[in-house]
């Protein structure tokens, strides 16, 4: 085995490792995506799962409670502009 041999088998161990190390989780686009699928009945069952492997609970309830007022006002303002346009 030569030298760099062993340093690229030190360096492919490095990369596996750090990447075991790095943290997951899920971001906002993805809390939102499934917020919103989950909503409407239609969530995967693959992100369902990523979303209770990865993510936090408080991020999805706060989403959940962030999503039900926005549709709550567009239910609103939607009526409204029914009741202002009859």
């Amino acid at each position: 085995m030569s030298i760099t041999d062993n340093s690229e088998q030190e360096q492919a161990a490095a990369d596996s490792q750090a990447s075991e190390v790095s943290p997951r989780g899920t971001g906002l686009l993805a809390i939102m995506q499934s917020v919103a699928a989950a909503g409407i009945g239609v969530q995967s069952s693959a992100n369902r799962e990523r979303d209770f492997r990865d993510g936090k609970a408080w991020h999805f309830v706060v989403a959940g409670i962030v999503g039900t007022v926005l549709f709550l006002f567009l239910i609103y303002l939607f009526v409204r502009v029914l009741i202002a346009t009859s």
